[in-house]
């Protein structure tokens, strides 16, 4: 657990240190994989907290699976003219 804090803060560090932007077109994009991220994060943290039944694989490809179904949704959205990467959003 203590790897996962090291890694969020040199993450964060890393991300206000660099001078990166993001384009426009790409921001709800970036908004439903940063939402799958955290889902899958809290996931993690609920069940190191509660004891449950841990495993780095399950956590994976949740990760991964949260990840591609919110960025299809949002590019189905995006093809129909709807906002549904606010759908994914309020999933998550």
């Amino acid at each position: 657990m203590s790897w996962a804090f090291l890694g969020i803060l040199v993450g964060v560090i890393l991300g206000l240190s660099l001078n990166f932007s993001i384009p426009i077109e790409l921001t709800k994009y970036s908004a439903v994989i940063i939402m799958g991220i955290l889902d899958a994060m809290f996931g993690a943290i609920r069940a190191e907290a509660t004891n449950d039944q841990f495993n780095g694989i399950i956590f994976i490809s949740g990760l991964i699976f949260n990840i591609v179904l919110s960025v299809i949704i949002t590019i189905l959205g995006d093809k129909l003219g709807l906002d549904l990467y606010l759908a994914a959003a309020f999933v998550f």
